[in-house]
């Protein structure tokens, strides 16, 4: 009888661990763990603790509240914020970028928050009707024909 699967943690461990060009063994070396325990773990045979799972978060040298919330061991910060949820489900960035990422975005609404004018959110503008783009011939004095 096939074990269920117990949730996307392998997969995204997995993901992680491939994004960082490291290999099973070597990412069970740096955690502490069997290659196998780590294997079953990627194939969502086994569900991690949380201890192991900021071992390999150590190994992979990233968050392990990245870990945690993928494992559902805790709940995202900010859950009605698409912005954050697509910054953290984006697999094509490393982890390092995604925290360059939510750091910025957290910072512009920190400052919206202090109530600074200048950085107000604001609707999307959209452009007036008649703001068609007219180009003209604006050649330089380097693009001459002689």
């Amino acid at each position: 009888m096939e074990l269920p699967k117990v949730g996307s943690i392998g997969e995204y461990i997995r993901q992680q661990r491939q994004q960082a060009k490291i290999s099973l063994r070597q990412l069970a070396a740096q955690a502490g763990v069997s290659n196998p325990y780590l294997s079953q773990v990627e194939r969502g045979l086994r569900k991690p603790s949380a201890e192991i799972l900021n071992q390999i978060a150590k190994g992979l040298h990233i968050s392990a509240q990245a870990l945690y919330v993928q494992a559902g061991l805790i709940e995202d910060r900010e859950p009605d914020s698409d912005v954050l949820a697509a910054i953290r489900a984006d697999v094509t960035i490393t982890e390092r970028q995604r925290q360059v990422l939510i750091d910025i975005y957290e910072s512009f609404r920190k400052e919206n928050r202090a109530g600074n004018p200048e950085a107000q959110p604001t609707q999307p503008a959209e452009p007036p009707p008649d703001a068609a783009v007219h180009r003209e011939n604006t050649a330089t004095p380097d693009s001459k024909e002689g």
